[in-house]
């Protein structure tokens, strides 16, 4: 996994002609910066480091971390779990670049979607509202009945868990699954389709994770 920053959108056309549209992410460079053995944490994981700061921007517990791994203070952590045959190909100060997803044909990018506040029915969860012809109040973008569950068993009529109704919307975790890698070109990364969050944004990228039988094919012929 690495960490990167989403610069926005262009397209690429392909030798065939035609026009895809990509993602660019902007990928590291990442510090490896903590090991995490079974023997001693309790796991196995490796965590790294993404975008350098300004020491007095830092706080002294977090400068100290990431000098016991001889890199600058990190604006950014995360860890990711490796199995123990893994954890061996990884070392305090590694850097990891871009050159891991050469013979990766798919990936899974992660981010946090841009927050649109409070919304109501309509827009978070595609309610096609009240009627607009005559005899409707002022109630066209209303959800609705929200009360009506009781029973014939005696079952009160409250308003049940999970029941869909205005609230925050965006600002949570997303996950792209397999999208095309379309290049490589130094430490930009370009994937078909959108990524979720806004532009200069903090995203995470891995190899996809769960395939389906086409892309598994393709993603085994490029890595060998």
């Amino acid at each position: 996994m690495m960490m990167g920053t989403k610069l926005g959108m262009t397209r690429v056309f392909r030798d065939d002609g035609v026009n895809v549209p990509v993602t660019v992410i902007k990928l590291g460079p990442c510090v490896v910066t903590q090991i995490k053995t079974e023997e001693r944490d309790g796991y196995n994981a490796v965590q790294i480091g993404y975008g350098e700061m300004k020491p007095r921007n830092s706080t002294i517990p977090m400068i100290g971390h990431d000098m016991k791994a001889g890199a600058s203070p990190m604006r950014h952590h995360r860890e990711f779990r490796v199995s123990a045959d893994e954890i061996g190909d990884y070392e305090l100060g590694q850097e990891i670049r871009t050159d891991v997803f050469e013979k990766v044909a798919y990936v899974d990018v992660i981010g946090t979607s841009k927050g649109k506040g409070y919304a109501g029915g309509m827009k978070r969860h595609g309610f096609k509202g009240q009627l607009a012809s005559h005899g409707v109040e002022r109630k066209h973008r209303s959800p609705g009945s929200i009360g009506g569950h009781a029973s014939e068993a005696g079952g009160p009529g409250r308003i049940k868990k999970g029941k869909r109704m205005a609230g925050h919307l965006g600002d949570v975790r997303v996950t792209m699954r397999s999208l095309d890698v379309v290049r490589i070109d130094g430490d930009l990364l370009l994937v078909k389709g959108p990524v979720p969050g806004a532009n200069n944004g903090l995203v995470m990228v891995r190899p996809s994770v769960r395939l389906y039988k086409g892309k598994a094919a393709k993603a085994a012929e490029v890595a060998g």
